[in-house]
Formats: structure tokens, sequence, C-alpha cells
């Protein structure tokens, strides 16, 4: 099954990081930052391992001191993937796991979340996915839900959801991807290339892997320098398209 690189490098997940608050919205719990007189509003999908990831909520106050509201939802209600060191023969396998948190679900919980962001007069909306948040968002994206989109090292999005893509759309992959490899990077660059009404961007990061962006080793000054490189061409993209 392909998974298990969804499930590598678990970061320590903190409750308590991120100069934010935790929100309801929509139902949701959801850590909040940034200034909602702004209007101009993001929403990051996670990855599984949900929204108590250190490196995602530094993200996210990164993308609000750019300018943003952003909002975090805690889409696994305090039930983010836990892998063990093979997630093939878990208690709880990965795919287990997945069956219980389908995008689908994410998918309509971020459109009610959506609806209440717009309902307050936050406007326009854009939403950044990560690993399994980049199926959410992709699905956004086909029903011109956000005015504008990024996906980082996705999972699960196959070039017919691109082909389906009616929004200005970002891609940041790795070359180091089983989930998204380079070779099916290149096939959604290729169908974005034949829709000339929607902008889009592709780029493949060199010697990074599939999560680099979020869980990367702080520690690590070249994987530091890359995950700051696509936090900037993320930020420039919603810059760009969210005025």
């Amino acid at each position: 099954m392909s998974g298990p690189q969804c499930c590598e490098n678990p970061p320590a997940l903190d409750p308590n990081c991120g100069s934010g608050h935790l929100e309801k919205i929509a139902g949701l719990n959801a850590y909040v930052t940034g200034l909602p007189e702004s209007k101009l509003t993001v929403v990051l999908v996670s990855d599984v391992f949900g929204f108590e990831a250190p490196n995602l909520r530094k993200l996210a106050d990164k993308v609000a001191a750019a300018g943003f509201y952003v909002i975090v939802p805690d889409y696994f209600k305090g039930d983010p993937f836990n892998p063990p060191f093979n997630p093939e023969i878990a208690e709880r396998p990965f795919a287990v796991w997945l069956k219980d948190h389908g995008y689908e679900k994410g998918f309509d919980e971020t459109k009610l979340i959506i609806e209440a962001l717009k309902g307050k007069g936050l406007s326009p909306v854009g939403a950044a996915g990560f690993c399994w948040g980049a199926k959410v968002v992709v699905e956004l994206s086909k029903r011109g839900l956000i005015e504008a989109a990024v996906m980082l090292h996705p999972s699960f999005v196959t070039v017919e959801d691109i082909k389906a893509v009616t929004v200005p759309i970002c891609i940041l992959g790795a070359e180091i991807d089983q989930m998204s490899p380079p070779a099916l990077l290149k096939q959604f660059e290729e169908a974005l290339a034949a829709k000339t009404e929607v902008d889009a961007f592709v780029k493949i990061f060199p010697k990074v892997s599939h999560g680099w962006t979020v869980r990367y080793d702080v520690g690590n000054a070249e994987a530091v320098k890359c995950a700051e490189e696509a936090h900037l061409d993320m930020n420039e993209w919603f810059v760009k398209y969210l005025k």
C-alpha cells in the first residue's frame, strides 16, 4: 500500500506551541493566528500528524506575519496518526487510521469552515495542504471554493484531479517522494500547461524527501533552508492571488 512514507519523521506534538490561540470554527477546534481585520484568509490543511505539529504552527505564524489571517483546523479531533516503527504491522495500521480519517470528510469539514469564514466577511480564502491535506485542497480547487491553492508534497492526488482544478495552484514537490514522485509531478505540470485559463506553478526541490516542509529538523541548517524556501514560495503565491 502507499502510506508509510506519509508516516516518516513524526513530529513531537505540542498543544501549546505557536503564538496564536485555539478557537472553534464550524464545529472544529482550530489553531488561529493573525489579525482577522486583514480579511485575507489562509486555511492550512495538515498532514496526518495534525494541527499540534510545532513546525506547522510556526509556519502558520509566518503566513500570518505576511498579512494573512490563518486557520489550522484539527481535522482528526485529537486523533492524529501515531506511527509505530512499522506502520504495516501496528495494532492500528495506517490504512485503518486512514479509513477513520478520509480526505472526503476533511473536504466536507473544510467547506463548512470556509462558509463560516466568508460568513464573517473573511475573504478571499486560500488553502495550502500538506501530504494528506493536499488531497483536501485539490478537491476545494476543483470546485472553486477557494481563490488560490498550494499543495506541498501531496499524497493521493491524481492527474485527473489536476485536470479539474479551476483556481491558481502552486505545487511544491520533493525529489525523493514515493507518494508524488517527480515523474508524477511532471504529469501534473503538463496537465496544467494545457489549462491556459488556470495559472500554475510546479517546483521540484532537489535532495529533499516527502514531508520536508513541516517535518524538518530545526537543528539541521540545510533542512531549514529548504523548508524556508518552500514557505516563501507558498507565501508569495498567496500574496499574488489573495487581494
